[in-house]
């Protein structure tokens, strides 16, 4: 009888530090990358700073940051001088020195045509989250669906009345590497959930799902946003036959 007490004592105790290792991990880990993400711009940036100019020099202290700020005007001035016909002209020559060059253009080539694709072309991104039979038929891949384009891929494989998409198949836990494949639209599942939702679901492995959500009817009125739970829908038809109660007139 005398373990019983120690037991719950011990369970509530790892409830609690579970709990709070729930809450500070995150927070943890945001904090080290954003503070690593700090140092390795200020490490870059502030060697060429002169001395008269970085706080580094006046206080007995670093600043750290200060080599971010510093970056970040310099990135907007640089897009600001680029906006204009001399900036421009000068990009357009430093790009043509660039293309002669052998091994550099075709790094330079492929790394601009990634950032104006994330960056500028918002509607050429990834559009829709989509499931395909992939390694064998049975077994489901999630995959990033992205916009229909007509590429001599397509051509070289047409198939009339069901066209090619590009969809990549990333991998778990770094959604950065993957496959790039091209599948008949008819062989797609397109999913409701967002990108964001499909790039948790496979950093975590599977363990962050999204929720399912759909509408739910409660007096012949469907709810948006509600969760096709019959237990959640019985709760929401009082609230509901309380509102409309109030809503109508004294007589």
């Amino acid at each position: 009888m005398s373990d019983a007490p120690k037991t719950s004592g011990m369970t509530r105790l790892r409830n609690y530090f579970l709990t709070g290792f729930v809450v500070c991990a995150p927070l943890a880990i945001t904090a080290y990358i954003a503070w690593s993400f700090i140092g390795w711009v200020d490490s870059w940036v502030k060697p060429y700073i002169p001395a008269r100019y970085s706080p580094d020099s006046y206080l007995p202290f670093p600043v750290p940051g200060f080599g971010l700020i510093v970056a970040l005007i310099l990135i907007t001035l640089i897009g600001f001088l680029t906006a204009n016909i001399v900036g421009r002209a000068i990009v357009n020559f430093g790009e043509r020195l660039l293309g002669r060059m052998p091994l550099v253009r075709g790094i330079y080539g492929s790394l601009k045509q990634i950032f104006e694709t994330v960056l500028s072309n918002k509607g050429d991104m990834f559009r829709q989250v989509g499931l395909v039979e992939y390694p064998r038929k049975g077994v489901w891949s999630l995959v990033f669906v992205a916009s229909e384009k007509e590429t001599e891929i397509n051509q070289k494989l047409d198939q009339e009345g069901d066209p090619l998409i590009a969809v990549f198949m990333p991998c778990t836990p770094n959604p950065t590497t993957g496959f790039l494949m091209y599948v008949p639209k008819s062989d797609i599942v397109l999913l409701d959930m967002t990108i964001e939702d499909g790039a948790k679901l496979i950093v975590s492995a599977g363990l962050v799902a999204p929720e399912v959500k759909q509408m739910v009817v409660v007096n012949g009125e469907p709810i948006e946003g509600v969760l096709a739970n019959p237990s959640v829908a019985a709760l929401a038809q009082p609230a509901r036959k309380s509102r409309t109660a109030s809503s109508r007139p004294n007589k």
